[in-house]
């Protein structure tokens, strides 16, 4: 199994995103509270940069015991991926998509060694 190196470990600023290639194949890795994911920067719906999009936190409904809505927050444990082409959401944690766990962005291991951090193609 090949790696490709992506970068120093401290390099990728928190929230921030690298595009390496291995071939012809581009991958998105994310930095967020000090992890680093991979994935194929290519959206399962129609092929878009995947990874290049947003990052925003799960929306949550704030319902109250009685069932009275009180509005919405984030769930900030709970990071996606937001393609820029048709909002396709993706969790960060394991890259399924939100609402359809049968459609998920390629995965790629992340490997941390002697300061550098690669990634295994």
């Amino acid at each position: 199994m090949a790696e490709v190196l992506v970068c120093k470990h401290g390099d990728m600023a928190e929230g921030g995103v690298r595009i390496v290639r291995a071939d012809a194949l581009e991958i998105g890795v994310i930095r967020h509270s000090g992890k680093y994911y991979a994935y194929r920067n290519y959206c399962p719906h129609q092929g878009g940069p995947a990874c290049e999009g947003l990052m925003m936190p799960q929306v949550k409904e704030l319902i109250d015991e009685n069932g009275v809505y009180n509005g919405k927050t984030f769930d900030r444990d709970d990071m996606h991926i937001v393609c820029p082409w048709h909002g396709y959401e993706f969790h960060l944690a394991d890259g399924v998509h939100v609402a359809d766990k049968r459609i998920k962005l390629q995965k790629f291991n992340v490997i941390e060694r002697n300061g550098d951090v690669y990634v295994a193609v």
